[in-house]
């Protein structure tokens, strides 16, 4: 009886016609999952989320979930006629993914291209390999962040994140909980576990996507207690400090600092240097999918460009042993190697710091040679700060922060200085005017006024 209003009704509305005959075939679907026959059908938020959640188990696309949230959205209306529980969180939620569904399979990592390993959550798919040991809620959050070819940083950050939430809930089944819980766990973060406020500020990020992007959930305003966030300044080399520090690299690890020092390149950045956006003749740098995803150029230093075509000599010879050797293959994002299946043997593509052997890449088993890790020059720069005698908290970012500072001394235009940093906005590269800032220049101490004879 239920149904056939709905269906006698449904002409009278602002429907099309071909989603009138799919509303109709979606809320007989939903009768028949709650199992009720001929009575007024019961449509409440928790109801519609977990009927769409059967249906993504049996790989129902997102834009038919969503066609089928937008006919019990009419149910609602032209039957029970009201508008509450609101759907409409779900339908949005559900129209994001279904944008972003049809992005990947219209794009360069379209979903018939992605070579899938199963993961062993059900009914899902993940890009390369995902422990099925780890539990149900890591797996998904894993398989989202890299169909949206997240970073592997921010996997095992986010990752971290989730962990320490299920821990301070004592249990995986994270879908239950909702804003108090993730208010409490962030509120404990701040309080009881005095982490910074760029760390809490991480795992409210990491909560977010899992809430909205992987259980397709709208979380409301998180009114937690935040972590008092102090405003620092950045560590600074001075140019004396610098050439104090210069000699103790040699080869690659030289080339490493001067180019984080004369091209303000991120550490990260550094390590993920590839031949192809080096322009020598230029006298330029591309950098690739920098923090936030963006795109920059930046200088390459005259003095250094002799150092680099030694270098990329020194890449061309290795890569051709690797070629013969039957390897030679390099990772290439938003999987652009299947697109252009041999793209990812030129040499344009190989980093400019290869590692020294070739290993299995963690995603599908192909043995690859990468960049240097992270810890490679990391150490040697602690090591070299040490021998120097500079007793500064001084990390490889501090010669970024060096760049920008000494650029803004030698009267470079700070709109200049925040297109080669490539910061969003000029108040971030602002701070390094606080830094040139040095109090006492037109004032003498009083301390050196002192009679001490």
């Amino acid at each position: 009886m239920s149904i056939a209003k709905y269906q006698a009704a449904i002409p009278r509305d602002k429907i099309g016609i071909n989603d009138q005959t799919w509303f109709v075939r979606w809320v007989r679907r939903y009768e028949s999952w709650i199992g009720t026959r001929n009575v007024d059908l019961p449509v409440d938020e928790e109801s519609v989320v977990a009927f769409c959640r059967s249906l993504r188990d049996k790989n129902i696309d997102a834009w038919k979930r969503m066609q089928a949230v937008r006919a019990l959205q009419a149910y609602q209306r032209l039957v029970l006629k009201t508008d509450n529980p609101t759907l409409e969180p779900i339908r949005i939620a559900l129209s994001r993914l279904a944008s972003k569904e049809r992005s990947q399979s219209n794009g360069v990592a379209g979903r018939r291209e992605i070579k899938m390993v199963d993961s062993g959550v059900s009914g899902q798919r993940a890009v390369g390999f995902i422990d099925p040991t780890e539990p149900k809620v890591i797996r998904e959050l894993r398989q989202e962040l890299r169909l949206q070819f997240r970073s592997t940083n921010t996997e095992k950050a986010y990752v971290k994140c989730i962990k320490q939430f299920a821990a301070f809930l004592g249990t995986n089944e994270l879908e239950r909980f909702a804003e108090p819980e993730i208010r409490q766990f962030l509120t404990h973060k701040a309080v009881d576990g005095h982490v910074a406020p760029n760390t809490q500020n991480q795992v409210k990020s990491a909560l977010l996507f899992l809430y909205v992007e992987v259980f397709g959930r709208n979380l409301e305003f998180l009114d937690y207690v935040p972590s008092d966030k102090d405003q620092k300044l950045p560590v600074v080399l001075s140019r004396q400090e610098i050439v104090r520090l210069l000699p103790e690299f040699t080869g690659l690890k030289r080339l490493m600092f001067l180019i984080m020092y004369g091209s303000g390149l991120r550490h990260g950045e550094c390590l993920r240097l590839r031949i192809k956006d080096v322009c020598l003749d230029g006298g330029q740098i591309i950098v690739r999918n920098g923090k936030g995803e963006k795109d920059r150029v930046t200088v390459l230093p005259e003095a250094i460009r002799n150092s680099f075509a030694e270098q990329r000599e020194l890449v061309r010879r290795c890569h051709k042993k690797d070629l013969n050797d039957g390897f030679g293959t390099v990772y290439m994002p938003y999987a652009l190697d299947r697109k252009y299946p041999n793209e990812n043997k030129k040499l344009a593509w190989q980093y400019v710091f290869p590692a020294a052997n070739i290993t299995k890449d963690p995603y599908c088993g192909v043995p690859r040679r990468h960049h240097v890790g992270e810890t490679l020059f990391a150490r040697a720069f602690g090591k070299a700060v040490a021998r120097a005698e500079i007793f500064k908290n001084a990390v490889p970012h501090s010669l970024r922060h060096s760049f920008a500072t000494h650029l803004l001394e030698d009267g470079a235009d700070i709109r200049t200085v925040q297109e080669l940093l490539g910061h969003k906005d000029v108040r971030t590269t602002m701070i390094y005017l606080h830094v040139m800032n040095k109090p006492g220049l037109a004032v003498k101490s009083p301390v050196d006024l002192l009679d001490a004879g």
